[in-house]
C-alpha cells in the first residue's frame, strides 16, 4: 500500500512541475545567460529577500500570476492574457511574456494563496520589495491602498482584509510611464537606443507574507561608531514606555556587547574589541533585537552591522582625500548598470547576483558605482558580505540639462516625488556598511535644486559622503568633485575642502560576435573606440590604468570605470552582456588594480 502512496505522490510532484513547465517558459530567440536555464517557476528566488531584518516565519509569493495588460482607463479585466512569472518585468524573456506595457496602458496581476495554520494568532503583513512604478493593491476584493515608487519596498497589513479561511485573492494594478512621466526611472526608456534601454515595467522583486505580533519590531537604524567603539540604534515605535529593547552583538558566535533601553530613544552598544569592517576585511557583527513588554518577549529579528567610517581627511601633503577607517583608500571601481538580457532589472538567481560582486572582486576593484537604480536588499547584502564600498546613484528622472545651464525647475509633484523616492532610498538601505557615498544627480539628469538636495541628503544621514553632480554641472555642493572624462583619465582642480574624484572614464569598446544583444552589431555606436581583439583592449585599459596611478600622486582619490558589463547595445563592458564571457586577463587587470589602489 505505502508504495502505491508513494507513486501518487511522485506523480502529483511531477505533475506540478509539468503544469507549471507548461504555463511558463522564457522567450524565446533573446540573448540569455547562464543562470537563465536555472530559474524554476516553483521555486524563483527563493532566498530571504531582507537580510537585514531577519524573522523565522515567511512565505514567498513570487512564481507565476495571471496577468492582462489593458488600456489605462479600464477596469479590472474580465479575462487573463496568460501567466507571468513574478517578480521579472513583464518585458523580460524570463516573465514569459516579453512584451512592452506601455504609459498608455496598465499592467493587472492576480494570484492566490493561502495562509498557514499557524498564523491565525499574528498580523499578516503583504510585501513588495519593488514595484515600478504606480501600484494599487486590493486583497479578498478590499482596497488596501496605492503606491508610488519603482525602488523602494512596501507593505501592507492585510489581516482585516483575509477570509476566515481557504484561498485568499490578491489583485495588482501597477502603470508606468517610464521616460514620458517625471518620476525616477533611471535608464529605462520606451524606445531603448543607445545610453537608454529596456523598461521594466511592474513586479521586478520578491512579493512575500510575513506574520507579525500586534506589537513588533518595525524598522531600526544602525550606526557604527569606531572613535567610541560603539554600534548607536534607534529603534522607532508607536507604543507606550513600558516597552524595551534589548540589543545583542555577536562576533562569530560568541556575544560581543549588551544594550537595553526604551523605545524612540538611541541606545549605545558598547563592543568588547572592535573588528573593523573594510574590503579587505568585510568583518560583520551579528545582532539580534528583541522587544519586550513587562518582561515578556513580544518580538525578535535577526540582523548584521559592519563598523566602519568614511570620511574627507588630509594626506601628509594636505590633499583632501577619502578616508576609510581613518586610512586614506583610493577607490577604483566599474560602473554597475544592474540589467540583465534575460531578467532586464532583476537577475535571474540569487547566484547570479552574487557572481558580478565575485567578478569585481576577482579582478582587484574595491568599489562598485551602482549606476542610477537601486538594487533588491540582497545585492547589498552580498557587497557587505564579500567587501564593496558602494556609490549609491538616486535614479534619475524628468528634464536634463547642459552643463552651462541651470537647475531645472519641477512641477511640485515632480519635486515631490524625487525626494520622496531619494529620502525612501537612504532609510531603506542606510545600514548597510558597504554604502559609502550617496550620489543625487548624474550628468544633469533631473538636476534640481542643487544645494537645497545636499542639504537633505546630509541631513538624512550625515555619517556618509556626497558626490552631488557626478560628472556635469558642479555647484560646488557636497564633498567631492567629481568630473567624467572620456576615455581619460583626468584629475578636477583641487580643492580645500573636496576630494577630486574621477566619477566616469574609459568606456572603451569590443564587439564579441554571438554575445550581443543586437546580433548585427559590428561596431559600437556612439562609443569613443572599438578594439579589434582582446589583446588590443587590454593594452588601451592597462594604459588608462597607469595613467591613474600618476594622477593619483597629484591628488585623485576615486576613479570609476564605464562599465562592467556589456548592457544592450552597449559593448564597452569588461564582461559581455550574458556574463559568459571575461574581455580581460584577471590576473592582469588584479595586479595593477592592486598598484593603484596600495592593498
Amino acid at each position: 500500500m505505502r508504495y502505491k502512496y508513494l507513486a501518487i505522490l511522485i506523480n502529483c510532484f511531477f505533475s506540478g512541475t509539468l503544469w507549471a513547465q507548461k504555463d511558463w517558459k522564457p522567450v524565446e530567440g533573446t540573448l540569455t545567460t547562464t543562470w537563465t536555464s536555472k530559474v524554476n517557476p516553483e521555486k524563483t528566488l527563493p532566498e530571504y529577500p531582507r537580510p537585514q531584518m531577519v524573522r523565522k516565519e515567511w512565505k514567498n509569493l513570487n512564481g507565476l500570476w495571471d496577468y492582462a495588460v489593458v488600456p489605462l482607463l479600464e477596469n479590472k479585466p474580465a479575462t487573463w492574457q496568460g501567466k507571468i512569472l513574478v517578480p521579472f518585468p513583464v518585458e523580460s524573456n524570463l516573465s514569459g511574456v516579453g512584451k512592452k506595457s506601455g504609459p498608455a496602458n496598465r499592467l493587472w496581476y492576480k494570484r492566490n494563496f493561502t495562509i498557514p495554520a499557524d498564523w491565525k494568532d499574528e498580523k499578516i503583513l503583504l510585501h513588495f520589495e519593488a514595484v515600478d512604478w504606480e501600484t494599487k493593491v486590493w486583497v479578498n476584493g478590499k482596497l488596501l491602498g496605492e503606491h508610488r515608487g519603482g525602488y523602494d519596498d512596501f507593505s501592507f497589513d492585510i489581516s482585516s482584509a483575509l477570509n476566515t479561511s481557504g484561498t485568499q485573492e490578491i489583485l495588482l494594478a501597477v502603470w508606468d510611464p517610464s521616460d514620458s512621466g517625471f518620476q525616477p526611472a533611471g535608464k529605462q526608456f520606451n524606445n531603448p537606443r543607445s545610453i537608454w534601454y529596456t523598461s521594466s515595467t511592474g513586479i521586478w522583486q520578491t512579493v512575500w507574507l510575513e506574520p507579525v505580533p500586534e506589537q513588533h519590531i518595525d524598522d531600526f537604524k544602525l550606526v557604527p561608531d569606531i572613535k567610541k567603539q560603539q554600534l548607536h540604534l534607534y529603534i522607532p515605535g508607536g507604543y507606550d514606555n513600558s516597552y524595551l529593547i534589548e540589543a545583542i552583538a555577536y562576533n562569530n558566535g560568541i556575544k560581543a556587547g549588551t544594550v537595553r533601553g526604551r523605545l524612540n530613544d538611541t541606545l549605545h552598544l558598547q563592543l568588547d574589541h572592535v573588528n573593523y569592517w573594510s574590503p579587505s576585511s568585510p568583518f560583520l557583527y551579528d545582532l539580534e533585537i528583541s522587544l519586550y513588554h513587562k518582561n515578556k518577549k513580544m518580538d525578535v529579528v535577526k540582523s548584521y552591522f559592519g563598523m566602519r567610517e568614511i570620511k574627507l581627511g588630509k594626506d601628509e601633503k594636505g590633499v583632501v582625500r577619502l578616508l576609510l577607517n581613518n586610512q586614506p583608500v583610493f577607490q577604483l571601481g566599474p560602473l554597475d548598470q544592474g540589467f540583465w538580457p534575460d531578467g532586464l532589472y532583476t537577475a535571474p538567481t540569487d547566484e547570479a547576483l552574487r557572481y558580478d560582486i565575485e567578478i569585481e572582486k576577482q579582478l582587484g576593484y574595491n568599489m562598485i558605482r551602482k549606476h542610477v537604480k537601486v538594487e533588491s536588499k540582497r545585492w547589498y547584502y552580498w557587497c557587505d558580505k564579500l567587501g564593496m564600498l558602494v556609490w549609491q546613484d538616486m535614479p534619475s528622472g524628468d528634464r536634463h540639462i547642459r552643463k552651462e545651464e541651470p537647475d531645472i525647475e519641477r512641477t511640485a509633484q515632480s519635486a515631490y516625488q524625487f525626494k520622496t523616492e531619494l529620502l525612501e532610498m537612504i532609510r531603506e538601505h542606510a545600514n548597510h556598511p558597504s554604502i559609502v557615498t550617496w550620489v543625487p544627480f548624474n550628468e544633469g539628469w533631473g538636476q534640481f535644486q542643487t544645494k537645497e538636495i545636499v542639504q537633505l541628503v546630509r541631513q538624512a544621514d550625515p555619517t556618509r559622503l556626497i558626490s552631488a553632480t557626478s560628472g556635469w554641472a558642479d555647484r560646488t555642493e557636497g564633498d567631492m568633485n567629481d568630473i567624467h572624462v572620456y576615455p581619460g583619465p583626468a584629475i578636477p582642480e583641487l580643492e580645500t575642502n573636496r576630494a577630486a574624484v574621477l566619477g566616469e572614464f574609459g568606456g572603451q569598446a569590443l564587439v564579441i560576435k554571438d554575445h550581443l544583444w543586437q546580433m548585427d552589431l559590428t561596431r559600437a555606436p556612439g562609443h569613443i573606440r572599438t578594439s579589434q581583439t582582446k589583446e588590443d583592449l587590454q593594452t588601451v585599459y592597462l594604459g588608462l590604468i597607469n595613467k591613474l596611478i600618476d594622477l593619483k600622486q597629484k591628488g585623485l582619490s576615486a576613479a570609476v570605470y564605464t562599465q562592467i558589463t556589456d548592457v544592450e547595445t552597449e559593448v564597452n563592458g569588461i564582461m559581455t552582456y550574458d556574463r559568459k564571457l571575461i574581455k580581460f586577463d584577471i590576473d592582469q587587470l588584479k595586479k595593477i588594480h592592486q598598484q593603484l589602489i596600495g592593498q
